[in-house]
Protein backbone atom coordinates (compact mmCIF):
# COMPACT_ATOMS: atom_id res chain seq x y z
CA UNK A 1 0.00 0.00 0.00
CA UNK A 2 2.80 2.52 0.73
CA UNK A 3 4.53 1.85 -2.43
CA UNK A 4 0.92 2.97 -4.20
CA UNK A 5 0.52 5.93 -2.06
CA UNK A 6 4.27 6.85 -2.84
CA UNK A 7 3.36 6.07 -6.95
CA UNK A 8 0.21 8.30 -6.67
CA UNK A 9 2.02 11.10 -4.53
CA UNK A 10 5.19 11.21 -7.08
CA UNK A 11 2.39 11.23 -10.06
CA UNK A 12 0.50 14.09 -8.62
CA UNK A 13 4.10 16.01 -8.19
CA UNK A 14 5.00 15.46 -11.08
CA UNK A 15 1.70 16.79 -12.77
CA UNK A 16 1.61 19.62 -10.71
CA UNK A 17 5.32 20.26 -11.86
CA UNK A 18 4.26 20.02 -15.47
CA UNK A 19 1.76 22.68 -15.12
CA UNK A 20 4.17 25.08 -13.24
CA UNK A 21 6.99 24.53 -16.37
CA UNK A 22 4.07 25.20 -19.12
CA UNK A 23 2.65 28.09 -17.71
CA UNK A 24 5.58 29.95 -16.75
CA UNK A 25 8.07 28.97 -19.29
CA UNK A 26 8.64 31.24 -22.39
CA UNK A 27 8.70 27.90 -25.14
CA UNK A 28 4.98 27.85 -26.95
CA UNK A 29 5.96 28.69 -30.22
CA UNK A 30 9.41 28.50 -30.97
CA UNK A 31 11.84 28.88 -33.77
CA UNK A 32 15.45 29.62 -34.60
CA UNK A 33 15.56 33.02 -34.05
CA UNK A 34 12.31 33.54 -31.63
CA UNK A 35 10.17 31.98 -29.19
CA UNK A 36 6.87 33.22 -27.41
CA UNK A 37 4.06 32.40 -25.57
CA UNK A 38 1.44 33.40 -23.98
CA UNK A 39 3.06 36.06 -21.68
CA UNK A 40 5.85 37.39 -24.07
CA UNK A 41 7.92 37.62 -27.40
CA UNK A 42 11.29 37.32 -27.65
CA UNK A 43 13.08 37.74 -30.37
CA UNK A 44 17.29 36.93 -30.64
CA UNK A 45 16.94 35.83 -27.12
CA UNK A 46 17.51 39.71 -26.05
CA UNK A 47 14.81 41.67 -27.35
CA UNK A 48 11.53 40.79 -25.41
CA UNK A 49 7.99 42.54 -25.85
CA UNK A 50 5.28 41.81 -23.00
CA UNK A 51 2.31 40.69 -24.30
CA UNK A 52 -0.47 43.74 -23.33
CA UNK A 53 -3.54 44.99 -24.50
CA UNK A 54 -2.18 46.48 -27.26
CA UNK A 55 -2.19 42.79 -28.96
CA UNK A 56 -4.95 41.74 -31.41
CA UNK A 57 -5.96 38.55 -29.97
CA UNK A 58 -5.19 39.45 -26.13
CA UNK A 59 -8.57 37.79 -24.93
CA UNK A 60 -7.86 34.94 -26.23
CA UNK A 61 -4.18 34.86 -24.89
CA UNK A 62 -5.92 36.10 -21.66
CA UNK A 63 -8.29 32.84 -21.76
CA UNK A 64 -5.53 30.49 -21.88
CA UNK A 65 -2.96 32.42 -19.14
CA UNK A 66 -6.03 32.08 -17.06
CA UNK A 67 -7.12 28.85 -17.53
CA UNK A 68 -3.11 27.83 -17.40
CA UNK A 69 -2.79 29.31 -14.02
CA UNK A 70 -6.15 27.97 -12.76
CA UNK A 71 -5.23 24.26 -13.76
CA UNK A 72 -2.01 24.88 -11.76
CA UNK A 73 -4.07 26.14 -8.76
CA UNK A 74 -6.45 23.24 -8.80
CA UNK A 75 -3.77 20.91 -9.13
CA UNK A 76 -2.11 22.08 -5.66
CA UNK A 77 -5.32 22.23 -4.14
CA UNK A 78 -6.36 19.04 -5.39
CA UNK A 79 -2.85 17.99 -3.88
CA UNK A 80 -3.60 19.40 0.12
CA UNK A 81 -7.23 18.08 -0.05
CA UNK A 82 -5.56 14.72 -0.62
CA UNK A 83 -3.01 15.13 2.20
CA UNK A 84 -6.08 16.10 4.58
CA UNK A 85 -7.54 13.35 3.12
CA UNK A 86 -5.76 10.73 3.54
CA UNK A 87 -5.78 11.36 7.26
CA UNK A 88 -9.24 12.46 7.58
CA UNK A 89 -11.25 9.79 5.55
CA UNK A 90 -12.90 6.20 6.94
CA UNK A 91 -11.35 3.23 5.94
CA UNK A 92 -12.98 1.66 2.76
CA UNK A 93 -14.39 5.37 1.49
CA UNK A 94 -12.79 7.19 -1.86
CA UNK A 95 -11.02 10.13 -2.51
CA UNK A 96 -13.75 11.76 -4.58
CA UNK A 97 -13.06 15.65 -3.48
CA UNK A 98 -9.69 15.30 -4.35
CA UNK A 99 -10.61 13.52 -7.47
CA UNK A 100 -13.21 16.01 -8.77
CA UNK A 101 -10.62 19.06 -8.06
CA UNK A 102 -7.94 17.51 -10.34
CA UNK A 103 -10.66 16.21 -13.07
CA UNK A 104 -11.15 20.01 -13.03
CA UNK A 105 -7.81 21.19 -13.26
CA UNK A 106 -7.23 18.41 -15.96
CA UNK A 107 -10.13 20.19 -17.71
CA UNK A 108 -8.72 24.17 -17.64
CA UNK A 109 -5.42 22.36 -18.96
CA UNK A 110 -7.16 21.05 -21.67
CA UNK A 111 -9.04 24.15 -22.68
CA UNK A 112 -5.79 26.13 -22.24
CA UNK A 113 -4.06 23.93 -24.83
CA UNK A 114 -7.45 23.23 -27.16
CA UNK A 115 -7.61 27.79 -27.58
CA UNK A 116 -3.85 28.09 -28.11
CA UNK A 117 -4.16 25.01 -31.07
CA UNK A 118 -7.37 26.94 -32.14
CA UNK A 119 -6.33 30.40 -32.57
CA UNK A 120 -2.60 30.32 -33.20
CA UNK A 121 -3.04 31.12 -36.75
CA UNK A 122 -5.27 34.39 -35.86
CA UNK A 123 -2.72 35.34 -32.95
CA UNK A 124 0.53 35.05 -35.35
CA UNK A 125 -1.52 36.98 -38.40
CA UNK A 126 -3.51 39.75 -36.77
CA UNK A 127 0.01 40.68 -34.72
CA UNK A 128 2.94 40.86 -37.85
CA UNK A 129 4.45 43.47 -35.79
CA UNK A 130 5.35 41.01 -33.22
CA UNK A 131 4.98 37.89 -34.81
CA UNK A 132 7.23 38.86 -37.89
CA UNK A 133 9.74 36.38 -37.47
CA UNK A 134 7.23 33.45 -36.73
CA UNK A 135 6.10 32.34 -40.13
CA UNK A 136 9.02 29.28 -40.00
CA UNK A 137 7.97 28.36 -35.95
CA UNK A 138 6.57 25.07 -34.73
CA UNK A 139 4.60 24.16 -31.25
CA UNK A 140 7.81 24.67 -28.55
CA UNK A 141 8.22 22.05 -25.28
CA UNK A 142 6.09 24.08 -23.27
CA UNK A 143 3.07 23.77 -25.41
CA UNK A 144 3.63 19.91 -25.63
CA UNK A 145 4.09 20.12 -21.80
CA UNK A 146 0.52 21.27 -21.74
CA UNK A 147 -0.92 18.57 -23.28
CA UNK A 148 1.38 16.11 -21.07
CA UNK A 149 0.08 17.55 -18.30
CA UNK A 150 -3.67 17.19 -19.26
CA UNK A 151 -3.00 13.49 -19.85
CA UNK A 152 -1.23 13.35 -16.79
CA UNK A 153 -3.97 15.12 -14.73
CA UNK A 154 -6.68 13.42 -16.31
CA UNK A 155 -4.93 9.76 -15.03
CA UNK A 156 -4.43 11.30 -11.70
CA UNK A 157 -7.89 12.26 -11.25
CA UNK A 158 -8.83 8.87 -12.37
CA UNK A 159 -6.28 7.19 -9.76
CA UNK A 160 -8.00 9.22 -7.08
CA UNK A 161 -11.52 8.42 -8.22
CA UNK A 162 -10.89 4.75 -7.77
CA UNK A 163 -8.63 4.42 -4.67
CA UNK A 164 -9.71 3.94 -1.22
CA UNK A 165 -8.30 4.25 1.97
CA UNK A 166 -7.04 1.12 2.97
CA UNK A 167 -5.18 0.54 6.28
Amino acid sequence: MLVLLAFIIAFHITSAALLFIATIDNAWWVGDEFFADVWRICTNNTNCTVINDSFQEYSTLQAVQATMILSTILCCIAFFIFVLQLFRLKQGERFVLTSIIQLMACLCVMIAASIYTDRCEDIHEKNMQFYYMTEGGSYGYSYILAWVAFACTFVSGMMYLILRKRK
